[in-house]
């Protein structure tokens, strides 16, 4: 599914998902906060803010008539529901905690919708109407280009934290303040999740000794160490579909 153009700069994907009962559900580690709508009844929905994930996690599969997730780009969360983001960290929290009558409002509006389409458009405009009014009320920032440029830097290039501050003349406990509240995560630890994420992107064809020196590992052990804090299991014991052990779903 493919977001309107004016959410683009501030939406990373959405999917359709389409649990299966029969099947686990993984949840990745993830630097991104997420809107989820979940349809449980002919009639019945909810909307939840899934905060960035500092772990994987595996839980028992289930089915649902409908679920719509909108994966914000790291930092957008802040102006989108008006909170620091470390407050949504490993967390799901109901829309209505944030947004109040206008979360209630949009569950009813969804709930009459039978297409995943005219969902995603619903949902897209109470995005864009809160972004207006974030963007009214706190004005041009600063810190935007600030963070985005720390966002690509350790998302590509695997630039070290210190160095990073040095370049773009900040100190690292400010930089780290700026990911905490906007992101969720300080900036070692979303770099971490970031590159165990490109990991996981390669792990099904790569070797995995290329892989750890492609990723910026000092070896594979290093990288082995660094995937299994994060994921609960190794890289071979991933790519073989073992997984961690199931716990109940929190939402």
């Amino acid at each position: 599914m493919i977001p309107t153009p004016a959410l683009r700069p501030w939406i990373a994907d959405v999917t359709l998902m389409r649990p299966d009962s029969a099947l686990p559900l993984v949840h990745l580690p993830d630097a991104a906060t997420a809107l989820v709508y979940r349809r449980t009844g002919a009639r019945d929905g909810d909307l939840r803010v899934v905060g960035p994930r500092s772990r994987a996690s595996c839980h028992p599969g289930k089915e649902l008539p409908m679920c719509v997730r909108v994966r914000l780009r790291p930092g957008a969360a802040r102006p989108v529901f008006g909170v620091p983001v470390s407050e949504l960290r490993d967390r799901a929290v109901p829309l209505t905690d944030l947004w109040g009558d206008r979360a209630t409002r949009l569950a009813h509006r969804l709930n009459e919708l039978t297409a995943p389409g005219p969902a995603l458009r619903s949902i897209e405009e109470a995005l864009l109407e809160s972004l207006h009014h974030g963007s009214e009320s706190r004005g041009t920032d600063a810190h935007d280009l600030l963070l985005r440029e720390a966002v690509d830097s350790l998302s590509t290039t695997g630039e070290r934290v210190a160095a990073l501050a040095r370049r773009l003349s900040v100190s690292e406990r400010h930089l780290r303040h700026l990911f905490t509240d906007r992101i969720g995560l300080p900036p070692k630890r979303f770099a971490r999740i970031q590159r165990v994420r490109t990991v996981l992107a390669g792990a099904g064809s790569a070797r995995l000794a290329g892989l750890a020196s492609d990723t910026g590992y000092y070896d594979q052990s290093h990288m082995t160490a660094d995937f299994h804090t994060l994921m609960g299991v190794s890289p071979a014991a991933f790519r073989a579909g073992r997984l961690p052990a199931t716990t109940p779903c929190a939402v």
